[in-house]
């Protein structure tokens, strides 16, 4: 999978990107990192890629011509490509978006700043996506956000397939939150590991730890848990 990401401050990847999982993948090919300076699309010697807004209103606003003009151009040269800027006004990025977004064969992830995006521009990507009800200086660590969510769902990303079966938000998860972890020591300042975790009786793990999905689901996030049995049902 390819990835795009058109920004003022190119400098700022590949980042954190560059480590861990995601880190590997980008060194061994099974996903690619391209970042575009916006300013490369601007006119005039002085690179100028923002202006006041019309109206009198505070701040600075990301002009659309530069804007339009780099979507159009990385368009052209990347076919199928799926532009989606990054704004608190967007739809709610989530797993099950990380999951779609991990089919495509390239994104483009446009880094918005200042006071906002001209709104011809933002016509123009014709989609948005926010990470969550807050504001940000800039999309840089948003896009970031949505590189490392989705790539480790690209086939070959994480080492371990089958660990991102049951994980928190997953299918086999039903959607809400993994059941708690434990590893060695088996008791810590008098704090032991429950007993069925210990015991081999893989049945009866699978059955705490089903119970403990829903506990924990039900606790911390009742919104996770579907009526369809979804997450599991409080009892």
């Amino acid at each position: 999978m390819r990835f795009h990401v058109l920004t003022i401050f190119p400098e700022l990847f590949p980042g954190p990107l560059g480590a861990g999982v995601v880190g590997r993948a980008l060194d061994g090919g099974a996903v690619s990192l391209h970042v575009h300076d916006l300013r490369d699309w601007s006119e005039g010697r002085h690179r100028q890629v923002d202006d006041a807004p019309f109206g009198g209103a505070a701040g600075m606003v990301l002009k659309p011509e530069p804007l339009i003009r780099a979507v159009r151009a990385l368009r052209r040269d990347e076919q199928g490509l799926r532009a989606i800027l990054l704004s608190p006004q967007g739809r709610t990025f989530s797993q099950d978006v990380a999951r779609e977004l991990a089919g495509e064969a390239a994104l483009l992830l446009v880094c918005g700043r200042y006071q906002g995006v001209d709104e011809r521009a933002r016509e123009e990507i014709g989609e948005e996506l926010s990470i969550g009800d807050f504001v940000l200086s800039g999309g840089e660590v948003a896009a970031m956000a949505v590189v490392e969510a989705t790539a480790r769902l690209v086939p070959g990303v994480v080492g371990s397939p089958e660990s991102l079966s049951e994980e928190t938000f997953s299918p086999g998860a039903a959607g809400g939150f993994e059941a708690p972890m434990y590893t060695r020591p088996a008791v810590f300042e008098g704090s032991a590991v429950p007993d069925v975790l210990r015991n081999g009786d893989h049945a009866a793990i699978e059955r705490w730890r089903r119970a403990k999905r829903v506990e924990r689901t039900g606790s911390r996030r009742p919104d996770l848990i579907r009526s369809d049995g979804g997450a599991g049902e409080i009892s």
